[in-house]
């Protein structure tokens, strides 16, 4: 394959990744590493090194329109931000030590969790009622819908704060952004609104995939004839999800894309790490 095709397609698929990273929440990571792993067979630790660039590039870009808009709880995001960050740094050293195909099999597992907790959750809620910690640490907020604002609650702080530290540890391990457990955390743990906790998600997941970038680049895992193709194509579709997402009056068709999309991803690597393909 010629460097003008690996280019090309890497470019495409990366607009994918970032198109569909922003409008879930997920980062582009989950479409990134099975394309550079499973397709042009780039080895794992590189594919996660650009992922995690790629999803310092989605943040920026995606996040700045929805923070614009008034959806994004930035209190929030900064005081989970804690738990991500010394969750990242865990992660990312744990990956050096890991062989490829456990990181895969271990991906595709996250993967499938996340699928199934999705489906689990099809409906959108709005919690008015606080937990005293979170009425304490005013986490509470609103957001516009359809030229009206929804006030909203949040509960369960500690069950949040905690599963955040186990995204952030993935994202180190997976370079993934760990968007996926972020929005399970935030709508499912926390009862934030989905369409809340999703862009949250995409203003938190830049800064730990930062923390875990540092590692991979003091390692030479960042190449970047591979991250420039990534960074752009994620940054150019995340802009375009945001877009999306902010005129959408419904998030329920975001969750099933969610679930099927990466319940394929995540049957195809986990066969490919069994199988030694990665």
């Amino acid at each position: 394959m010629s460097v003008i095709v690996f280019t090309v397609i890497v470019l495409l698929g990366s607009y994918f990744a970032g198109l569909l990273g922003s409008l879930t929440g997920l980062g582009g990571g989950f479409i990134v590493i099975p394309l550079l792993t499973l397709v042009l067979h780039v080895n794992i630790h590189y594919a996660i090194g650009a992922s995690l660039v790629s999803v310092i590039a989605t943040s920026s870009g995606a996040a700045a329109a929805y923070v614009k808009e008034g959806i994004t709880n930035i209190r929030i995001g900064m005081f989970l931000e804690i738990a991500t960050t010394a969750g990242a740094f865990t992660g990312a050293i744990l990956a050096i030590y890991i062989p490829a195909q456990y990181i895969a099999v271990l991906f595709g597992g996250i993967l499938l969790v996340s699928a199934a907790m999705s489906f689990r959750q099809l409906a959108e809620r709005t919690v008015n009622q606080q937990s005293y910690l979170a009425s304490k640490l005013k986490l509470g907020g609103s957001y516009p819908v359809n030229h009206e604002v929804v006030e909203y609650g949040v509960t369960n702080v500690v069950g949040g704060f905690a599963t955040m530290i186990l995204a952030g540890v993935i994202s180190g391990l997976l370079g993934i952004g760990s968007g996926a457990l972020k929005v399970i955390a935030m709508d499912g743990v926390m009862r934030i609104p989905f369409k809340v906790s999703t862009t949250t998600s995409n203003f938190m997941i830049g800064v730990t995939a930062a923390a875990s970038a540092v590692v991979y680049l003091q390692r030479g895992y960042i190449h970047p004839a591979i991250a420039m193709p990534v960074v752009i194509g994620v940054l150019l579709g995340a802009l375009s999800g945001s877009k999306i997402l902010v005129r959408a009056e419904s998030s329920g068709w975001l969750r099933k894309i969610f679930a099927i999309v990466i319940t394929l991803i995540a049957i195809q690597m986990i066969y490919n790490g069994i199988a030694g393909k990665i």
